[in-house]
């Protein structure tokens, strides 16, 4: 007899209200599809309630009691994602484990070529990559570009362009992933550090199924810092770099002045210079003294080892805060 496999669906939810009954629809029909060619297999999905403000906690509580393989976790607040991501790997039972949006830009199709990846022992994980960026403003697209770029060459840590949160990973490989511990997550670039061995998908960009995103482009910068500062200590040096090129040019400009005043009587123009090198040298240590915090600011934040999510409710005491909610409704 095969021994049974277990498969943790992990799903980030904030503000999915709208799109939730599509994916589930889409993930319970790839599920079956899946059991009837493997039989061993078995399933959860495990939905991540990230302090949502729409009627998401409702919805989830209407497919848990509906089906059994459904749980989920309930945030006291909204958390972000990569705290989502780390809740779900946390509590995830499974002997593999699938992260993916609710958005449906991440294709449930694509699981059986996952498990296939993944089953067979040549890969660790099997994952998805972009290979264009239509439906996205150009701008943007750019800026992503831009990022991938920087990463890869001041990182010793390779993150692959297009590279989605959306994989399929065993249960080692988690293991890994949950084995790092730090307050400040970079999810991309811990997948990438981890190593193990990936098998990349490409596929062509996908709208969302219904609702808005979440991720502004002010967002996504902050993201993207978050990842260059967890990931590298390279702006560390470029801020020595900077500070020795200003030095350089200070002297130059000294020497020539010198020069001026003594071998050709040139007068030195005092306010005009003054000003100049105040703005800057000025500009330049406010420039360099915000690196510094950055790193510092995340060392603050990490010696201070608060927990990464807090949990208000689970489908096992569902009853309890839903009956809560009820109560309040009611004149």
């Amino acid at each position: 007899m095969t021994e049974q496999k277990l498969i943790s669906v992990i799903v980030p939810c904030y503000n999915e209200e709208e799109v939730l009954p599509l994916f589930y629809a889409e993930i319970t029909k790839v599920s079956a599809q899946m059991q009837e060619q493997y039989p061993e297999l078995a399933f959860e999905y495990l939905f991540i309630d990230d302090g949502s403000k729409d009627r998401t906690l409702q919805k989830l509580r209407e497919l848990s009691r509906s089906d059994t393989r459904v749980r989920y976790i309930s945030f006291s607040r909204n958390f972000g994602k990569e705290a989502g991501i780390y809740a779900g790997l946390s509590n995830a039972k499974g002997d593999y484990c699938v992260v993916m949006d609710a958005d449906l830009q991440h294709p449930p199709a694509f699981l059986p070529t996952m498990y296939e990846a993944v089953r067979s022992g040549e890969y660790d994980c099997a994952t998805t990559r972009r290979v264009s960026r239509a439906g996205e403003s150009k701008v943007r697209s750019w800026f992503a570009r831009l990022f991938y770029r920087i990463m890869n060459r001041i990182s010793q840590t390779e993150i692959v362009d297009g590279a989605q949160d959306f994989r399929f990973m065993t249960r080692q490989m988690v293991d890994a992933v949950l084995s790092m511990t730090e307050y400040n997550r970079f999810s991309k670039g811990i997948f990438s550090w981890v190593g193990f061995r990936v098998k990349y998908l490409e596929y062509e960009n996908v709208e969302r199924a219904a609702g808005t995103t979440a991720w502004s482009f002010w967002g996504l910068f902050r993201y993207s810092i978050e990842g260059i500062i967890g990931f590298s200590t390279a702006p560390l040096t470029v801020s020595v770099i900077l500070g020795l090129v200003s030095c350089l040019i200070a002297l130059i400009m000294i020497v020539a002045t010198v020069i001026k005043k003594l071998c050709f009587g040139e007068p030195v123009d005092g306010y005009p210079t003054t000003i100049c090198s105040i703005f800057f040298l000025g500009g330049l240590q406010l420039f360099c003294t915000g690196i510094v915090g950055l790193y510092l600011s995340k060392t603050y934040l990490e010696v201070k080892h608060r927990p990464i999510y807090l949990v208000r409710e689970t489908e096992e005491n569902r009853d309890r805060f839903a009956a809560a909610d009820e109560a309040k409704k009611e004149p």
